[in-house]
């Protein structure tokens, strides 16, 4: 069973960020809100970011069955550039979420300062 963190809808126009994830700092809710809603204006249809069990962070996109502006192909090389361009952030959350939603214990804080 997966974890949302955080849905950006293009269809809806709307951000979604999972209460669970409130504590985290403004800075990085404000950069999942960028990158999540530059990518909905980019390509269409909806970006999901969430949590497999172990804590890995996958993005998955999604569309309309009928949708014939989402571009598929644009899907896959823009998901590939926020991965790259964004690795710091997610390896952070990631360690985040396996700490505090997940109770694990695993070092250093990753979102210290």
């Amino acid at each position: 069973m997966s974890c949302c963190l955080c849905v950006s809808n293009s269809y809806e126009k709307k951000f979604y960020l999972n209460p669970k994830f409130e504590k985290l700092p403004s800075q990085v809710k404000q950069e999942l809100q960028i990158l999540s809603v530059l990518y909905t204006e980019e390509v269409g249809g909806i970006l999901m970011l969430s949590f497999e069990d172990d804590g890995t962070l996958f993005l998955t996109p999604l569309s309309d069955e009928g949708d014939l502006l989402y571009d598929e192909i644009g899907s896959a090389l823009k998901i590939g550039q926020i991965r790259r361009e964004h690795q710091d952030l997610f390896e952070s959350l990631e360690a985040y979420y396996r700490m505090v939603i997940l109770g694990q214990n695993g070092g250093s804080d990753a979102f210290s300062d």
